[in-house]
């Protein structure tokens, strides 16, 4: 079923009932690198977290105080990831949220320290200031002033090379639901993420932070479900270079403050809102990849399965050799089937069908009689759709990728960690 949604400008204030801002704390080079977000009341809290084994430590916090039945803010830095710090990380990530706390209980905003969710982006293996942390909270002013969606974005970027945040809005029970939010994320990007339970361990299945609010009043595990639903299909679904990341975190906040209750009855609608929003930003990641100079969309249809799909989409997405023939704009269609042939997915070869953007090149096992110049004008557009068929089936996925170029090399080879 099909819902009218609506894309709007804003993001993680657009929805009623948040503020946010931010401030310098030298953490990084130059600009804003601590960003507070806060909820006028308190909020139902979902959240997602990297399944890499090395965890930063505010993850493990982050996890611990997300168990929690209502959240009221959200403090992130860039600049510092805060892991691999040993047990003085855990107390410093611990102390962020003391320290937001603190702030919020100084302007009668009640709010305890567990209450604070915390992630960090950056550097991995260095020890993280807290007075640096503490004299950005300390000039830190936060609104809900529209001009905050962009600020408390640019705030969070580490080589990211522009903030990346939206909002969408729908009609549900004749009221207006908003869900707005900022990413950051550019390199060390192959999300795989999903809730942590109190251990640390995972329970489903440069950093990708996100963080979305929403005005509607939503039950904690029911929010729960459905951002890890829509998480698998968008953030899970995008790559850069196959690296999951230490760090890679997405917060949902359910303030409440539209008066609309989300049930059984409006789940669906909610749903596709959450994933209009998640999808649009994580296009929005593939597109500012580090050294990208295209977005490329993998659809793979006709599977046997939609973990079959998934896995040739994203070992299609994944693959070097294609990336690199896409900066080329080289219509390598070889390196495309041999990449779904290794995904692990069961297909029958000479059922494989590839499309470059219009152009089929690949059918019934052989190439097609398909014209290069034109194939070679499809890659180059700064948005290339790949379609792969493997006629096994009725399920399909989508996955989002971006070109390997010279640059990105440059950047990684002169990014120290």
């Amino acid at each position: 079923m099909k819902f009218e949604i609506e894309m709007i400008e804003g993001g993680v204030v657009s929805a009623k009932g948040f503020l946010a801002g931010s401030a310098r704390g030298r953490i990084k080079t130059h600009g804003d690198d601590v960003a507070l977000i806060i909820s006028q009341q308190p909020a139902t809290a979902a959240a997602v977290f990297t399944r890499n084994l090395v965890k930063a430590a505010p993850v493990l916090v982050c996890a611990s105080h997300a168990q929690s039945t209502h959240a009221r803010a959200i403090i992130i830095n860039a600049g510092n990831a805060n892991c691999c710090t040993g047990e003085q990380g855990i107390l410093d990530a611990q102390k962020m949220c003391e320290l937001a706390a603190a702030k919020l209980n100084a302007a009668d905003l009640s709010c305890e320290t567990h209450e604070v969710l915390v992630c960090s982006t950056g550097i991995i293996g260095h020890a993280l200031s807290m007075q640096k942390i503490g004299s950005a909270l300390s000039q830190l002013e936060y609104s809900g002033d529209q001009l905050q969606n962009e600020k408390v974005a640019r705030a969070v970027m580490t080589t990211d090379t522009r903030p990346k945040f939206c909002a969408a809005k729908t009609l549900i029970n004749g009221q207006i639901v908003t869900i707005g939010g900022f990413i950051k994320g550019v390199g060390m990007i192959g999300p795989d993420m999903g809730a942590l339970n109190s251990s640390g361990a995972s329970t489903p299945h440069a950093t990708l932070l996100c963080v979305l609010t929403t005005d509607a009043q939503m039950e904690k595990q029911a929010l729960q479900s459905e951002l890890e639903n829509v998480v698998e299909r968008t953030f899970n679904s995008v790559t850069v270079d196959g690296d999951t990341s230490t760090n890679d975190t997405a917060i949902l906040l359910a303030g409440g403050a539209s008066g609309v209750l989300i049930d059984a009855a409006s789940a669906a609608q909610f749903r596709a809102l959450l994933e209009k929003v998640c999808t649009h930003m994580a296009r929005e990641v593939a597109r500012d990849g580090e050294g990208a100079t295209k977005i490329i969309t993998i659809k793979v249809l006709r599977a046997q399965s939609e973990s079959d799909a998934k896995k040739v989409a994203m070992t299609i997405a994944n693959s070097p050799l294609v990336k690199t023939a896409l900066f080329g704009n080289d219509p390598n269609w070889g390196r495309i089937a041999a990449a779904a042939g290794r995904s692990g997915a069961q297909f029958e070869a000479q059922n494989l069908q590839i499309k470059l953007g219009d152009v089929e090149v690949f059918k019934n096992g052989e190439p097609t009689d398909f014209d290069l110049s034109q194939a070679e004008t499809v890659l180059k557009n700064e948005e290339v759709e790949i379609e792969v068929s493997l006629g096994a089936g009725e399920k399909n996925w989508t996955a989002w990728t971006c070109d390997f170029s010279y640059d990105y090399v440059k950047i990684n080879a002169e990014y120290h960690t």
